[in-house]
């Protein structure tokens, strides 16, 4: 698959803690808050595409003090490929997967400088689990 990650940023970052009940109850409540993905992109210059990837700490309905959480880490990728499901592939799965180390870091940081320091969140995420299941659903 020919793509090159030419460089990433941080596009967004919101880290809101509501105040001092939720700071207190973070680290009880974090199993009730589920990791979420959004990968976008779009086109920046001829074959280079701009491949934003979204995390997000969503709590369900358990959670009564709510913290919100996300982060928008965004790479511009040289690809050299004709092929539009190959392209699907480098975009959904390669390029997240290359990034997530980076948004994992940050996300931690985040919580360690809120002084929150027990923050237990997936090290590893398998982008291509996540997309086959994708797949199988729109199927």
């Amino acid at each position: 698959m020919g793509y090159k990650i030419l460089s990433k940023f941080i596009k967004d970052i919101s880290f809101e803690i509501p105040n001092a009940k939720t700071f207190v109850m973070i680290e009880k409540e974090i199993l009730n808050y589920n990791l979420n993905f959004d990968i976008s992109s779009k086109p920046y210059k001829e074959n280079i595409v701009e491949v934003s990837t979204i995390l997000r700490l969503t709590p369900n309905q358990d959670v009564k003090h709510k913290m919100l959480t996300e982060i928008n880490l965004t790479a511009l990728v040289s690809i050299d490929t004709p092929d539009k499901k190959e392209l699907e592939k480098i975009i959904l799965i390669n390029v997240p997967t290359d990034i997530y180390p980076t948004l994992y870091e940050t996300f931690v940081y985040l919580f360690k400088q809120a002084g929150i320091k027990d923050i237990r969140v997936e090290k590893g995420v398998d982008f291509e689990k996540l997309y086959n299941e994708k797949q199988k659903t729109q199927s």
